[in-house]
């Protein structure tokens, strides 16, 4: 397969130099996966498939074609360029163009774990075993989904990248319910941990069942404690506008800072990790074959770096951070370091709060203050004095990151690998509270 893959890549850059193209980039990435459903506690759907895709970056002066289409062999590469030639002509030039820079990036090794692979055409018994460990915990039913994949990569440039990288990928998430509650858990990893995947399950159920009792609370500031689902999902949003692209563009909070400003509180380190091994994100190389490495964006509350790519690094006189996407500047991993808390222990700490399991809708209002909403999902619970006493329904953040940010308070010790629709970006994060937090309620 490695040499199938980087032919085409080849090919591409090849037939594209052909052409006329100044800049060629082809990524041909082949992902075979295997699903899971399961729905009402029954394994409902067990399916497996091959999808092989090629992104194509092509640059004549400074005007620029973007292609991904799926594919099956050098015919589809051929037929893909052929087509694309009449449009160059009506492309305007790009405002952020830089020639492709010289490769330095290197396949990183072990990222192939064998039981993902093993497992993936026998994934039901796994799946099998975090509904039962939901069940054992007093779940009533669960739905979620268990994905095994594996993935292989080849990238070649017309600047003279030649790479190829291939690694495995778990993910699972399990909903389980309990008297009208609902509690959610989520897990992502190169590697096949069962006892991770049974906590899954067991996280799920806890927190469905960890209070029946419905009340009422006013919209208002309230001290929140995050769970690693929310906080992938929020913080995810963070790393993203960390992307020079998104400050040039006018779509990030960043905008409004330099590099060695306080940002956040002092407890808080935000890192893009690609060297992380265990993560899906990880990666020696970026999509313009630039070597990947591991950097803080905030470190200690102040903002430290962003995440170039070589048109972006031009522009702003610095130099690329490998974390170049085909088309813009991405974060690959989120890493945030453990604090000194308990899970226990920072509920504990809360007098007058709530508990926050989950989050979607997550949207901002305006990019550049960094205001946000996001709805509550599943169970939300309400503490007193260091006590859950209570679930609470339809509760929405509205805040902004900035307020976030500064307001951390404390990290829990563990943290978690994180990953599902919600958290896309591949994540290892702990618990979070964080102080004066606004809630809005609806009105109908």
């Amino acid at each position: 397969m490695r040499e199938f893959l980087l032919e085409l890549a080849k090919v591409a850059v090849e037939k594209g130099g052909g052409l006329g193209y100044d800049d060629v980039v082809a990524k041909v990435v082949s992902t075979d996966e295997a699903m899971v459903k399961v729905a009402n506690s029954q394994l409902t759907v067990a399916q497996s498939w091959r999808v092989t895709e090629l992104t194509l970056y092509l640059a004549k002066g400074k005007k620029i074609i973007l292609v991904e289409t799926p594919i099956k062999g050098r015919e589809d590469i051929e037929k893909v360029l052929s087509n694309i030639g009449g449009y160059i002509k009506s492309v305007k030039e790009s405002e952020m163009y830089a020639p492709l820079p010289e490769p330095s990036g290197r396949p990183l090794e072990g990222l192939i774990d064998p039981k993902v692979i093993d497992t993936m055409y026998r994934s039901s018994e796994v799946a099998a075993e975090v509904v039962s460990a939901a069940h054992s915990e007093g779940a009533e039913k669960v739905a979620g989904t268990l994905t095994l994949a594996v993935e292989r990569k080849a990238l070649a440039t017309s600047a003279g990248a030649e790479l190829y990288e291939e690694g495995t990928s778990v993910e699972a998430y399990l909903r389980a319910f309990y008297r009208g509650n609902s509690g959610h858990w989520a897990y992502g990893s190169r590697m096949l941990d069962l006892s991770a995947l049974r906590e899954v399950g067991k996280k799920a159920a806890y927190y469905a069942k960890l209070s029946t009792n419905v009340i009422d609370v006013p919209q208002g500031r309230y001290d929140a404690v995050l769970s690693p689902l929310v906080v992938g999902n929020l913080i995810g949003v963070v790393a993203e506008a960390a992307s020079a692209f998104a400050v040039l563009a006018g779509f990030s909070m960043f905008m409004k800072f330099k590099l060695g400003d306080r940002v956040a509180s002092d407890k808080f380190t935000l890192i893009d990790d690609p060297l992380l091994r265990p993560l899906p994100g990880s990666t020696g190389f970026d999509d313009e074959g630039v070597a990947t490495k591991t950097k803080p964006i905030i470190r200690e509350g102040r903002f430290e770096n962003l995440l170039h790519n070589a048109k972006t690094a031009l522009m702003m006189k610095t130099e690329s951070t490998g974390n170049a996407g085909i088309i813009s500047p991405q974060p690959w991993n989120v890493v945030i370091p453990s604090g000194d808390y308990g899970e226990d222990e920072m509920i504990r700490e809360v007098k007058d709060g709530l508990l926050i399991v989950n989050n979607w809708y997550t949207r901002l209002q305006n990019y550049v203050e960094g205001i946000f909403s996001t709805v509550t999902r599943d169970a939300v619970y309400r503490i007193k004095d260091g006590n859950i006493v209570g679930v609470v329904r339809r509760l929405r953040i509205a805040d902004t990151f900035p307020n976030l940010l500064r307001n951390i308070e404390a990290l829990s010790k563990k943290l978690y690998n994180i990953r599902w629709w919600e958290v896309p970006i591949p994540s290892k994060v702990p618990y979070i509270l964080v102080k004066n937090v606004n809630f809005t309620k609806p009105t109908i």
